[in-house]
């Protein structure tokens, strides 16, 4: 079997949770036995992010305008690599490059699974756009997807608004590689001191968010939410670990008029054992996302036994049944009522910390996700009589 991977940005800087999907999903393919190729733009291709592969093939094709994301790649390729494919999937939404290879699909006959990871609903910028990319192509991509992927069962609504019927609908969560997150104490303790010393933490007690600052993120909800219980916690600072995302500005401003200069602190991108290592010393993980499909950081937090703070726009129903985190509503008053939860009562949150990190290593690893997927792939092969 041969999967053609298509996601426009592998970068995990700009791209994201779809782009750490995509990449660990397909060296999970390579590990499994299965040959993959990742298409995608050259943008943010490094030398680390080649070796995160472990064997899957890389195609980046360069890019005519990087707002937009406008592929500059020959259809002669296009045709090459769908035709040596058994299946593609396409990953994400509303992407040009997507388009161009769903209409090559189409003009071979290749099946193709479509796993937009959360980007049904049009939110953001460019609504407009999004609107108009559905009503020519973006519509046609869901419906004619041999299978289309929901990372959540609260995905699937998504799908009937593009007239996708739940059978053609199957439910493959997010993951996380235990191997990236090994603890080796003493190394462990050196780099975390490194680390508060470095981003300006020092000793201090802190609340993280892990994320874009967008406002689908929801990190202007956080700030609001931390201003309300400051006060009461004076020694806490509030650590916004992520690249721009159109808000910092406004985050700047905001937490300027709350009086928390000094107490909020913006690092920009974190990334490998820095991010491991704030994670590991945070009192807790908030995620305080509007709208997301499944985010893959309550998984890092679960991993280093973090407790977790999240909306119920998450798709984290199942970690809050399970008592294995705190989940409020996406607003200021939600956010800061949990927060004054766990801040309350610490023993109860590392509890639900560590059931957490059992359910995460229990269903949610990379390997199992990738198995999910083989087996649906094989399925729809002996069917499709491939």
């Amino acid at each position: 079997m041969n999967i053609l991977n298509v996601n426009h940005l592998l970068d995990a800087k700009i791209g994201g949770g779809t782009a750490e999907r995509t990449l660990q999903l397909s060296r999970s393919f390579e590990k499994a036995g299965v040959r993959c190729t990742v298409l995608t733009l050259d943008v943010g291709i490094t030398e680390k992010l080649l070796q995160a592969l472990h064997g899957a093939s890389l195609i980046p094709v360069r890019y005519l305008n990087l707002r937009y994301f406008v592929p500059r790649v020959s259809f002669k390729l296009l045709r090459k690599l769908i035709s040596e494919a058994t299946f593609v999937q396409l990953s994400g939404h509303w992407t040009v490059l997507n388009a161009l290879v769903f209409l090559m699909c189409r003009q071979q006959n290749k099946p193709y699974l479509f796993c937009p990871a959360g980007a049904l609903t049009p939110m953001g910028r460019s609504v407009f756009l999004k609107k108009i990319y559905d009503a020519v192509i973006g519509f046609r991509i869901a419906r004619n997807a041999a299978m289309c992927i929901a990372i959540t069962d609260h995905e699937r609504a998504d799908f009937s608004r593009y007239g996708v019927s739940d059978e053609h609908v199957r439910i493959i969560a997010n993951g996380i590689d235990p191997q990236e997150y090994v603890a080796d104490p003493a190394a462990d303790a050196a780099n975390a001191a490194a680390v508060r010393v470095r981003y300006g933490i020092g000793d201090a007690p802190y609340i993280l968010f892990l994320g874009r600052l967008n406002s689908i993120k929801g990190p202007d909800l956080l700030l609001d939410a931390f201003a309300r219980i400051a006060d009461k916690h004076p020694g806490l600072l509030l650590v916004f670990a992520g690249p721009d995302g159109g808000m910092l500005g406004i985050m700047q401003q905001k937490m300027t008029a709350h009086g928390l200069s000094g107490r909020v602190l913006f690092t920009g991108y974190i990334g490998g054992s820095d991010k491991v290592a704030l994670l590991r010393s945070a009192t807790l993980l908030a995620i305080p996302s509007r709208r997301e499909a499944m985010s893959i950081v309550v998984l890092e937090a679960g991993i280093c036994a973090t407790p977790a703070l999240f909306t119920n726009a998450c798709g984290l129903e199942e970690f809050a049944t399970a008592g294995a985190g705190t989940m409020v509503a996406p607003s200021a008053d939600g956010l800061a009522e949990g927060l004054s939860s766990m801040l309350a009562d610490p023993e109860a949150s590392k509890a639900a910390a560590r059931k957490l990190k059992h359910i995460v290593l229990d269903r949610y690893t990379w390997d199992k996700q990738a198995a999910l997927y083989l087996n649906l792939l094989d399925t729809l092969a002996t069917k499709d009589g491939r």
